[in-house]
């Protein structure tokens, strides 16, 4: 069954159209990441789920009724809500912990009990009677989770919570937040400009441009088969060129760029124009000359920039059209690579990915 599924949405503010869904449905037990750049309506959908700011036209349906008709209260009462800031009470963790608890006046030993579970979960019962203002960044997050968590919520929607935290204890967060998540079987919606995040935790991704949901679809098929130029471009395709179909021959074309021919599987007809996508990951970079560089997907070229990143480098090589390559940098210095190098570029047909103009 879906948790959560929306129809028909649109959001204005001032005037202006900031949000439009047109169909999303969240089943339970997933965890549905939401990416996109700075101001694309990312937080816009997770205020409209929350109820905390009006649609303006569509549903949103919670369990298959339209949350307006399901009761505010209700509603609010099934979803956790977790902030990138842990906007923690002023008092002590064990306080701030069973504070929706004790809103909800439930019993003091299942306070006790369900606080004390979910402390230890997170791994912060030592932690339990100190004050909020004497925590760091990372005990406060897992303070604000089980916050959350202790409420046993039907929905979990977070917004960038990891954002704020250093590298380790991010990723020690995240490891957690997925084992929690499963073993609560709480389904949950979260919204990251991190890619690396939504990989790690999301079952499918979603990905907002522009005010509007663009894609929604496992991690593999957004990363590698994305809608759109623009969204190439967005999760990591960085070598995107115009190019024109000239040859169809059973699934396989041949498209023309301005100074060389790609070859991939595609069914776009003979004359379509096209965008051109490979990952930097998908290119190969070989010292030797190419035998014959008018073979499709084999091309003569010359570095024009390595940037180191991290255990990688980025290359940009002009072959005509500049291509992007990522290889380890002991590759780099094994090969002698450095600007002003004749290289020899290559890429697998089944690694391009093309999208209609």
């Amino acid at each position: 069954m879906n948790v959560i599924e929306i129809e028909g949405l649109e959001v204005f503010r001032s005037g202006q159209r900031v949000l439009t869904v047109d169909h999303l449905s969240v089943p339970e037990k997933e965890i549905l990441a939401i990416i996109g750049p700075n101001g694309a309506g990312k937080s816009t959908l997770l205020l409209v789920l929350s109820h905390l700011l009006k649609k303006q036209s569509g549903k949103v349906l919670y369990r298959g009724q339209e949350v307006s008709d399901y009761g505010e209260l209700a509603y609010r009462r099934k979803i956790g809500l977790v902030l990138q800031d842990p906007l923690l009470l002023d008092g002590s963790v064990f306080d701030n912990v069973a504070s929706g608890l004790k809103f909800r006046k439930v019993p003091k030993v299942e306070i006790n009990k369900r606080v004390d579970q979910w402390l230890e979960k997170l791994g912060i019962s030592h932690l339990r009677d100190r004050h909020s203002r004497t925590l760091s960044g990372g005990e406060a997050q897992r303070v604000s989770l089980a916050r959350a968590f202790v409420l046993n919520p039907d929905l979990m929607l977070l917004d960038e919570p990891f954002t704020a935290l250093d590298t380790m204890t991010r990723l020690r967060l995240l490891d957690d937040f997925r084992s929690l998540v499963r073993q609560s079987g709480v389904t949950v919606l979260f919204v990251t400009h991190d890619q690396n995040e939504a990989l790690q935790l999301g079952d499918r991704i979603g990905v907002m441009m522009t005010g509007r949901l663009a894609q929604v679809a496992s991690p593999e098929i957004i990363f590698n088969t994305p809608v759109s130029a623009e969204l190439a471009e967005f999760v990591g395709v960085e070598t995107i060129i115009p190019a024109r179909v000239v040859k169809q021959n059973h699934g396989m074309i041949l498209a023309e760029a301005d100074s060389f021919q790609v070859e991939a599987v595609s069914d776009f007809p003979v004359g379509k124009t096209i965008f051109v996508c490979i990952r930097p990951e998908d290119v190969t970079v070989l010292l030797e000359s190419a035998e014959n560089s008018s073979e499709p997907n084999r091309l003569d070229g010359i570095i024009e920039q390595i940037n180191p990143q991290g255990p990688l480098s980025r290359i940009v090589i002009d072959c005509g059209q500049p291509i992007v390559a990522l290889i380890t940098r002991s590759s780099v210095g094994q090969m002698g690579l450095k600007p002003g190098t004749k290289v020899n570029v290559s890429f697998n047909a089944t690694s391009v990915h093309l999208v209609g103009r």
